[in-house]
């Protein structure tokens, strides 16, 4: 009897728990949600905050927005009234993830909005990827609003979409190559033992006001590619990104991305309007230049890029 009756006063404590106004949170994922999150994200990770209601988060490769809603209680009760507040978060949410989309940065050049504005079929397509992102919180509000967190993969169908897009671009934008030259003296090359082979690049950009992007590029003083989507098989491209990044350079030289010998480049600038280009020196080009071997690594997409 007394235990029937502890399991009935426990009941009606949580009933009064709730009614009480306590915002009850449905989370799932791995804890780091929503707003109250993000400022701790963008302090240790790449990401940037894009309005009030959304973060990019470059590095580990994703959108995530907030959406808000609400119901009139005088229209809406009972049974109906948390689906529809719910549903109305949910559209909030798709709009403001859309509006951050478009603000991602492809590459020193262009923005997805960029993309969306010039192509039906890409805008179409974002579109789509939006309304399927995933809820991954949802919350019941105290005041009787719910917020709804949405996340999208910056990989996967959306690489698919944006990434040979950008690779076709940036074929556009390549000068026209020049009519073949005379021959000139033979120069003696590197040999096998003086030019080292790596398996990645680590790209400190630190300082430089650099910026990131899904399709950024390595240049020399002159302005050549080192590095970038010219030279990037596309099927890594699209799997894992053009580059990672990190705001750590300890980090960034043990990340199995650039597996165990990866070499260590300074940035001296960063290019383009969106500062998404980092120059290096020329002497620094050639060192990578100069093993043949060291191109599979860059077609792999073995780069890592750190950032303030």
């Amino acid at each position: 009897m007394k235990s029937r009756c502890a399991v009935i006063i426990g009941v009606m404590a949580m009933i009064c728990f709730l009614s009480a106004g306590v915002t009850v949170s449905l989370a799932q994922g791995d804890g780091k949600i929503g707003q109250k999150e993000w400022s701790k994200i963008i302090e240790s990770k790449v990401a940037e905050q894009a309005g009030d209601k959304a973060i990019i988060n470059y590095e580990d490769g994703y959108v995530e927005a907030l959406g808000t809603g609400a119901v009139d209680p005088a229209r809406v009760k009972g049974t109906n009234a948390r689906p529809m507040c719910l549903r109305a978060a949910q559209v909030d949410g798709y709009r403001n993830l859309l509006e951050a989309t478009k603000g991602v940065q492809i590459d020193s050049q262009t923005t997805v909005r960029d993309f969306i504005t010039e192509s039906d079929v890409i805008n179409a397509a974002v579109s789509g990827l939006v309304k399927g992102a995933k809820v991954i919180n949802k919350d019941y509000l105290s005041d009787g609003t719910c917020e709804v967190t949405l996340r999208m993969s910056l990989s996967g169908k959306f690489a698919q979409t944006i990434i040979p897009k950008a690779i076709q671009e940036e074929q556009k934008r390549q000068p026209t190559p020049p009519a073949a030259p005379q021959p000139a003296p033979a120069v003696p090359q590197p040999t096998a033992a003086s030019a080292p082979v790596y398996t990645g690049m680590v790209v400190d950009a630190r300082g430089l006001g650099a910026r990131p992007a899904m399709s950024p590029k390595v240049v020399d003083e002159t302005g050549a590619e080192v590095y970038g989507s010219m030279i990037v098989d596309k099927a890594f491209a699209v799997s894992q990104g053009i580059s990672g990044y990190a705001r750590d350079l300890t980090a960034a030289q043990g990340n199995q991305r650039v597996t165990n010998n990866p070499v260590t480049v300074k940035g001296v600038s960063a290019e383009g309007a969106g500062k998404a280009d980092i120059k290096i020196s020329n002497a620094e080009a050639q060192q990578i230049r100069a093993a043949t071997e060291n191109l599979s690594f860059m077609k792999k997409c073995r780069v890592m890029i750190v950032l303030d």
